[in-house]
């Protein structure tokens, strides 16, 4: 299977929106979006650090 084009996504995340949805409601979920595909990507190439890292830079119990 292909990957879907950018098009493509957009029209499924326009499609599964309520028929009431504002232009607010678009652009969240367009950044959702964008946020999350920027964390997988991150992930993927080792640009993560942690959670024991992070709880002990910020002083954080364990």
């Amino acid at each position: 299977m292909q990957p879907q084009s950018i098009k493509e996504q957009a029209h499924r995340l326009v499609d599964n929106l309520p028929d009431t949805a504002t232009w607010d409601d678009v652009m969240y979920r367009i950044y959702v979006r964008q946020a999350i595909e920027a964390g997988i990507k991150d992930s993927d190439q080792g640009r993560t650090v942690d959670v024991e890292a992070v709880r002990k830079r910020f002083g954080l119990p364990a």
